[in-house]
């Protein structure tokens, strides 16, 4: 899984840029999902993104999905799940403390945001638990759908 991630890491920019487009479909099928109910589309849209961005990311369907912020390396596969900024454990060569056979989330999360064009990651949010297992990607179309509306 971990050959997945450092893919993803070093192929941010595309991702990111697919992404983008990936939104901007979201948002046009966005009246067919309120029509068809977001509650209703819940678990198979959050089976959908489990499998790609578990394929892809490892992700570990926080909810509160923060790839675009981290260069596309999630900070869940942190083995300490720290959320903003490696721990003080951090080998030399840029492994886990607590994995030595991986590379710190937080240094492939720099060369990521590099990748994505990128200068500095920002502070991420505290998380919240009430998420988890659901999908971030209907989560970021009801706050498109709401910010269209105002």
């Amino acid at each position: 899984m971990w050959s997945m991630r450092d893919w993803s890491v070093r192929h941010a920019h595309h991702l990111a840029r697919l992404y983008v487009v990936f939104e901007h479909l979201m948002v046009v099928v966005g009246p067919l999902v309120r029509l068809i109910g977001h509650d209703r589309l819940e678990r198979p849209v959050a089976a959908v993104e489990r499998t790609i961005k578990g394929t892809l990311f490892d992700c570990r369907m926080c909810g509160a999905c923060v790839l675009s912020s981290t260069g596309m390396s999630c900070p869940r596969n942190c083995p300490k799940d720290l959320l903003n900024g490696p721990c003080g454990g951090v080998r030399a060569d840029g492994t886990c403390e607590i994995l030595p056979d991986m590379t710190c989330v937080w240094v492939k999360a720099v060369e990521g945001d590099r990748n994505m064009g990128g200068g500095t990651i920002a502070l991420l949010p505290a998380s919240d638990h009430r998420l988890v297992r659901r999908s971030s990607w209907l989560r970021v179309l009801r706050q498109r759908s709401a910010e269209r509306a105002r």
